[in-house]
């Protein structure tokens, strides 16, 4: 089961839901894949169910690697994230993705969810 979010930032009244590549998608939202890596087994032909792919606001792969999947690693890695997402480089992304959240419901779409 997909989680599900209120976006709180200043700009952005709507719903933002993030939710696994590999659960079905909903057709009132727009979807957007957040991962550096395109999913296994998903066609880029057949993914007509993304609506954008946006790698640059996934985290860094020197980021992902420093996180391991170590679960204890997990506070500080959102946190290095964050800092991350505030670089002007990415933040613009951000911000496109909270204006679009007032729009309609954005999905967030992942290979893995903590």
């Amino acid at each position: 089961m997909g989680h599900q979010t209120t976006v709180t930032e200043s700009n952005a009244t709507g719903r933002v839901r993030i939710k696994r590549t590999y659960e079905p998608a909903a057709a009132d939202s727009y979807r957007v894949l957040v991962d550096r890596l395109w999913p296994r087994g998903v066609s880029k032909e057949k993914a007509n169910d993304i609506d954008t792919w946006m790698k640059d606001i996934a985290p860094s792969t020197a980021r992902r690697r420093w996180l391991g999947h170590d679960p204890a690693r997990w506070d500080e890695f959102a946190r290095r994230y964050r800092t991350e997402l505030a670089e002007p480089e990415r933040s613009h992304l951000v911000e496109a993705l909270a204006k679009r959240a007032t729009q309609r419901p954005v999905t967030l779409v992942r290979r893995h969810i903590r």
